[in-house]
């Protein structure tokens, strides 16, 4: 009997086999890398439609509540206790989180306004930017409204969108597009 001789790779299919490798590394790679921002672009999205959601509902309450006496608001916060809005529609409105700061009958461009109300941070009453920082959110002035941004990713100023309170009675507040520049 003849001993067959076991054979392996040759030297150019090992390299065949290494360039394809190299090849799939090089198009999956980035498509991997992208879906941390994909994640803050989809954070940021949602936390939009939270503000807009809470902002219709506060102000539905603070219609509601506008000059009626409301009942005390549990827990330590701003303000009068019972909370009011007057007939500016200015004051408190308590919700099941805590009193939200309210300027013309919608939330405040604050974090005791808008932030505390739209429940992107999971916390009762108004959240500290500490909280915030810890959930990979920030909240600054910006323009006259609160830049409620995402961080994370390569400039948290352009991963963001814009809540301004509305300018007078009867107007709605403006919650701008959102940039996506910097995620």
């Amino acid at each position: 009997m003849r001993r067959q001789l076991e054979r392996g790779f040759t030297m150019v299919e090992l390299i065949v086999v290494i360039i394809i490798l190299g090849i799939l590394a090089a198009v999956a790679l980035p498509r991997f890398t992208n879906m941390q921002r994909d994640a803050r672009v989809a954070k940021l999205n949602a936390a939009r439609g939270a503000v807009q959601a809470s902002a219709a509902l506060i102000h539905g309450a603070a219609m509601a509540r506008q000059n009626q006496a409301q009942p005390a608001c549990p827990g330590a916060g701003f303000g009068p206790n019972p909370p009011v809005v007057n007939a500016a529609g200015t004051g408190n409105v308590c919700t099941e989180n805590g009193r939200v700061q309210v300027a013309l009958l919608y939330p405040a461009a604050t974090l005791a306004g808008i932030v505390a109300t739209s429940g992107i941070v999971q916390v009762a009453g108004t959240p500290t930017a500490a909280q915030l920082a810890a959930e990979n959110y920030a909240a600054v002035a910006a323009g006259g409204g609160l830049s409620v941004q995402i961080t994370g990713g390569p400039n948290a100023a352009q991963c963001a969108f814009i809540y301004t309170a509305p300018a007078a009675l009867g107007q709605a507040p403006t919650i701008g597009a959102v940039n996506t520049a910097g995620c």
